[in-house]
């Protein structure tokens, strides 16, 4: 299986994820022979990317979590934001108003189930031997928030335990990752599923989450503060650009700075109305090139260790001029993988392994998606 463009997915071939429609409903099962028609079903709903299975890439790729997590995880966390939205308003429409202590113990009662979602998260990565991601997150426009709040703490988690951090910080980190958009519900909609760029002035609204989440949280006991300053601190970056505070390296938190650097390459990696995604190396060297500047390098240098850029089974096109197939990644040279050669101007090196940690006169100059 395969990461393409919808663009460059062909009739004939076969989808190789699952696709889920905005209420976690199957939409189209893996192992569907598309046609032209159900390509455009797939274009209609937003979705711009998908995993397909052709001659080229019969190799399967495992998620670090099991599928039906995945969505239970992406609905959990809708029914979260969707109840905290509901909350905000209630609470600025109810007359006479509730109580403070009444309105506090609402919250606590709707992030109950997010404790739980964190457990079994974390118990679910912890039982696989194997986590490197080699997998991006297909999103749809409709969900994107949800997905991706799934997505950044998947990542965070994956980090956190690369790192070795003891339980209870990987539960408060997987919380505060879960949670950390959740002040975009606060704000307008039409700004959220906006389809161009953002004005300066929109910029700045849109700027305001972090702190609307914290505000929404900041009161309830069971909470841990670790968490909440996820919400609030997940765009600063350390050398100080970021926001809502500005701070810088030490400043901090220790799990904020995973998440940001969590969010960052999920996002990279998402389609969007008005940018489409990059490819997991692009946005791999985006992360590493600003180790240091926007990232903590300690962070960076762990999730160089989990995440594959090249993962089994994509289209590579090398300094040679050869296009070939992934074969294999080492986990100490991420960037350097074993490629089969499928098409070369020298008949004899098509079927031949290029082992480019031995072979560093050439590099991978592109991601191919037909030969």
């Amino acid at each position: 299986m395969r990461l393409v463009p919808i663009e460059c997915a062909r009739e004939g071939c076969y989808l190789a994820k699952t696709i889920f429609d905005e209420d976690g409903r199957t939409l189209l099962r893996e192992g569907v022979k598309l046609t032209a028609s159900l390509l455009k079903r797939i274009k209609d709903i937003h979705i711009y990317s998908l995993y397909i299975v052709d001659e080229y890439s019969e190799h399967e790729i495992e998620d670090v979590i099991k599928p039906e997590l995945r969505q239970k995880s992406i609905n959990l966390v809708k029914s979260t934001f969707c109840n905290a939205e509901k909350l905000y308003f209630k609470q600025d429409n109810s007359s006479p108003k509730k109580s403070y202590s009444a309105l506090i113990r609402e919250k606590e009662e709707y992030l109950t189930s997010i404790y739980d979602l964190a457990e079994e998260l974390l118990n679910n990565i912890m039982s696989n031997k194997n986590i490197m991601v080699n997998l991006v997150d297909i999103k749809s426009m409709d969900n994107y928030t949800y997905q991706h709040c799934t997505n950044v703490a998947i990542l965070s988690l994956v980090l956190g335990i690369g790192l070795n951090l003891p339980k209870q910080d990987l539960l408060d980190l997987c919380i505060g990752a879960l949670l950390h958009d959740i002040g975009k519900v606060f704000i307008d909609k039409s700004l959220l599923s906006k389809s161009g760029p953002f004005t300066d002035e929109e910029y700045e609204t849109m700027k305001k989450h972090p702190e609307l989440g914290y505000n929404h949280l900041k009161k309830i006991s069971n909470l841990s503060t670790n968490s909440r300053i996820i919400v609030l601190q997940h765009h600063e970056r350390i050398d100080g650009t970021g926001y809502p505070d500005g701070r810088a390296d030490n400043r901090i938190n220790r799990l904020a700075k995973i998440v940001s650097v969590a969010d960052v390459y999920d996002a990279l990696t998402s389609d969007r109305p008005y940018k489409r995604a990059l490819s997991p190396n692009e946005a791999f060297e985006y992360i590493l090139g600003n180790a240091d500047t926007s990232f903590d390098y300690n962070i960076v240098k762990a999730f160089a260790n989990i995440i594959v850029p090249y993962p089994k089974g994509t289209l590579v096109k090398l300094s040679t001029g050869d296009i070939g197939i992934v074969e294999k990644t080492p986990s100490n040279y991420p960037l350097r993988p074993t490629v089969k050669i499928l098409k070369s101007e020298k008949h004899s090196s098509i079927g031949t392994l290029v082992d480019l940690v031995k072979e560093l006169s050439i590099v991978i100059s592109s991601i191919q998606y037909e030969l």
